[in-house]
């Protein structure tokens, strides 16, 4: 496997060539737009005197999560957070950069990008290429940033197309996959707690694991349901052999597929391990943005996808035809958030072969109604842009 990943490497140039493909549908200027008003759709002009901007605004808000969520590396009761929107002509269109530490963004260096961002120099949102071309040149970095003016403008456009995204995209939201449900590394005496609140609810569970008490935490799991069982080690395993053995275990335990089990840059090791393993072997922190895909093609099965790191819908689109196309699998995930960058992330699922959807229900402040998780599966509601209603409390 690690061999026929190096020649991959070799024409990892000419295949980067591949990257437009399955970029987002071409959208240009047509006299007749739509505009909601509530959940109707009306005929929307662009406005023909030129004069109309859209104007960027944004604001910190603090996500709180229902429990101490725990990993391999760190544990947290909050998550920072930026809210934005981009109003434009009447309509408004919302996003949101979530800050999980392994990031490396705060807040500060959040708004400190976004006050950078001039999009009053654009007259038409709908030339979102140019837009966001843009806006990922401003500095290198900043991802998150990025997806939050990313998700707002297709928030937006949709919204003036009278569309959802997945139909802009041409899928078909019945088959969007079952979302996992995350458990958190944690005592055996919560675990069972969390298991029992979700196992009825949800069709797959994702489990972190990564420490000492890997085994201790599926067979508590166990205990409580039967149900199959993602795991992310979230760069937990150090050595491939007991990685290996471990996916042993796991496979006959329930386990349907592993995330990121060894660290990013033991990526020898890791092709060794997926060539090895009895299960799919997918990429998180090894995975950011379209251009990282050839450089681990071989050494995983796939790889997830997920709006804060790869600067928003746009390339997340790219990235899930590029995959596919290449023969990996897909994934699309979520940090914690609230149901405005979940109800985004979701518009890409009809797609993808895993979904980890689950941030809004992780948090006890959201700000919006959106995505909704009806017996497992992830549900798309029939609404424009990427399918949000903000809640009363939203004053942004």
């Amino acid at each position: 496997m690690a061999i026929k990943r190096r020649e991959f490497i070799k024409t990892a140039g000419s295949a980067l060539v591949g990257a437009a493909v399955g970029s987002a549908v071409s959208i240009g200027v047509s006299e007749a737009k739509k505009k909601t008003v509530g959940n109707s759709v009306q005929a929307y002009h662009v406005n023909p005197s030129g004069k109309a901007r859209m104007k960027l605004s944004f604001e910190p808000y603090e996500l709180q999560l229902r429990h101490t969520f725990t990993v391999a590396s760190y544990s947290r009761t909050t998550t920072p957070d930026v809210q934005v929107k981009i109003e434009y002509d009447g309509v408004t269109g919302y996003g949101e950069a979530s800050m999980p530490p392994y990031l490396g963004q705060t807040v500060e260096s959040v708004t400190t990008f976004l006050k950078k961002v001039n999009l009053e120099q654009f007259k038409d949102p709908f030339q979102i290429d140019d837009i966001l071309t843009y806006v990922d040149g401003i500095n290198e970095g900043n991802p998150a940033a990025k997806a939050a003016v990313d998700i707002a403008l297709h928030d937006l456009v949709g919204k003036m197309m009278g569309q959802p995204w997945y139909r802009i995209w041409g899928l078909d939201p019945a088959k969007a996959p079952d979302t996992t449900f995350t458990i958190g590394i944690d005592t055996a005496d919560v675990v069972r707690e969390k298991t029992k609140e979700c196992a009825d609810q949800f069709n797959i569970l994702k489990v972190k694991v990564g420490l000492d008490n890997d085994k201790e935490m599926i067979e508590t799991i166990r205990e409580i349901t039967d149900l199959p069982i993602a795991v992310d080690a979230n760069q937990g395993w150090k050595d491939k052999n007991q990685a290996l053995e471990m996916i042993h275990w796991l496979a006959e335990h329930g386990i349907v597929m592993v995330e990121q089990p060894m660290p990013k840059e033991m990526l020898d090791e890791t092709a060794w391990l997926t060539e090895n393993s009895p299960l799919p072997i997918f990429a998180d922190e090894a995975i950011q943005r379209l251009k990282d895909i050839p450089s681990i093609k071989g050494a995983y099965t796939g790889i997830n996808i997920k709006l804060m790191k790869c600067t928003g819908m746009r390339e997340a689109w790219k990235m899930a035809n590029y995959a596919h196309a290449e023969g990996m699998r897909v994934m699309v995930g979520c940090m914690t958030e609230t149901s405005c960058a979940v109800s985004a992330a979701a518009q890409l699922s009809p797609v993808v072969d895993f979904a980890d959807l689950d941030g809004n229900l992780l948090i006890s402040n959201d700000r919006f109604e959106g995505m909704t998780v009806v017996n497992g599966k992830i549900t798309l509601p029939d609404r424009p842009g990427i399918g949000i209603v903000p809640l009363n409390s939203v004053i942004l």
